[in-house]
């Protein structure tokens, strides 16, 4: 069975995407910051019948990440790596005159150094797989100058950056920076707690990711709903 890799994955885009994996029949290594919320999202996907190591922790930290692939090596290796997690810098958001330095430097820390470090710790098993891939869950803020978005959004760009650069170093591998687009997640909730519009639930755009992984196309950067639209 392939197997995934999923940080940031008790609920939202990643808990959504797991158990669209887990359908399929993956095998799947989980994380999040919350043991509870994640304990509770592995044994609601083991109705599937497939695998689930479920690791509390935070990305941040390079022993948790390492034990993240120690996990997937135990279940048969890498083959999809997503880095989902994400943090904001400010919740809630606020305009980069008021952005206190420390919160940039959690978001870049989170967004960007732990998604660089898990893809490290991973590559060789990546390699190895007979299609790996890996997917940086980026952001509509990466590339549009959005009021208040400015600290999470320099944090995505960055991402969206060392995504495309690692499709150029590693060309046996699929490496793409998807934007979701809008959702209804805690995420969102934090970063715009007076926001009271509805907006499309994750498993809406959970259909994207699964067709870059089933038509495999080029390296690069992709939206999500364009990936919905074009047929």
């Amino acid at each position: 069975m392939p197997v995934a890799i999923i940080t940031g994955a008790s609920k939202g885009l990643g808990r959504a995407l797991a158990a669209a994996l887990a359908e399929r029949g993956w095998d799947l290594v989980l994380d999040a910051r919350t043991a509870g919320v994640l304990k509770e999202t592995a044994e609601a996907l083991s109705v599937y019948g497939t695998r689930v190591e479920a690791l509390p922790g935070d990305v941040g930290d390079a022993g948790h990440r390492a034990g993240l692939v120690a996990a997937a090596r135990g279940l048969g290796g890498v083959d999809l790596l997503v880095s989902n997690a994400s943090a904001l810098g400010a919740e809630p958001l606020v305009h980069l005159e008021d952005l206190a330095l420390d919160g940039l430097r959690h978001a870049l820390e989170v967004n960007v150094v732990a998604a660089l470090g898990l893809v490290q710790e991973a590559l060789p098993l990546l390699r190895a797989a007979r299609a790996g891939a890996v997917v940086a869950v980026s952001s509509d803020a990466a590339v549009e100058a959005y009021e208040t978005w400015g600290g999470y959004g320099a944090s995505k760009a960055a991402l969206d950056h060392l995504t495309a650069v690692l499709g150029v170093e590693e060309p046996g591998l699929r490496v793409w920076a998807v934007d979701p687009g809008d959702m209804g997640t805690d995420l969102y909730a934090a970063a715009v707690p007076d926001d009271d519009d509805a907006r499309p639930t994750p498993d809406s755009v959970v259909p994207a990711f699964l067709r870059l992984l089933d038509e495999r196309p080029a390296s690069g950067r992709y939206g999500a709903r364009a990936l919905l639209e074009v047929r």
